[in-house]
């Protein structure tokens, strides 16, 4: 692993400690005041900080509590100025309405250095469903 592979393990993972407190102001942050961000929920894309921070707050406004966010199969390929993850994280907590949820969301990242600091410019994540129902994927015993 490159320190550019380092660096950007370790804003992912800031990313998600954010997420987890839902601490709206450390999240975005980590991202580029022209980020593109491409979700599961309508109008799907949301472009420039202040979009995507109302994306966010939303998100977080859904749960009761902290997320539970666990990152798996994370993959960074980088250079010194460009980073490039993708992953799969699993979103659990209590939703408002009482419902105890979990669901897989996959993730793909494009980070850029700018000014020796590395930022989100563009994020996609998306459902999996499964073809036999059209569901989303759950985790076994959900």
């Amino acid at each position: 692993m490159t320190s550019n592979d380092s660096e950007v393990r370790a804003l992912l993972e800031s990313r998600v400690d954010a997420c987890q407190a839902k601490d709206i102001d450390r999240l975005m942050s980590h991202y580029s005041p022209d980020i593109v961000y491409y979700d599961v929920v309508p109008p799907l894309q949301f472009a420039g900080s202040d979009e995507v921070r109302g994306n966010f707050v939303r998100w977080f406004d859904e749960y009761e509590g902290p997320i539970g966010l666990e990152t798996h199969d994370l993959a960074i390929a980088a250079n010194a100025d460009f980073a490039l993850a993708h992953m799969l994280h699993l979103d659990s907590g209590t939703r408002k309405n009482g419902l105890q949820s979990a669901i897989w969301v996959r993730s793909t990242v494009c980070c850029r250095r700018s000014n020796d600091k590395w930022l989100i410019t563009h994020e996609h994540v998306s459902v999996p469903i499964n073809p036999q129902n059209l569901q989303a994927w759950f985790p076994p015993g959900m």
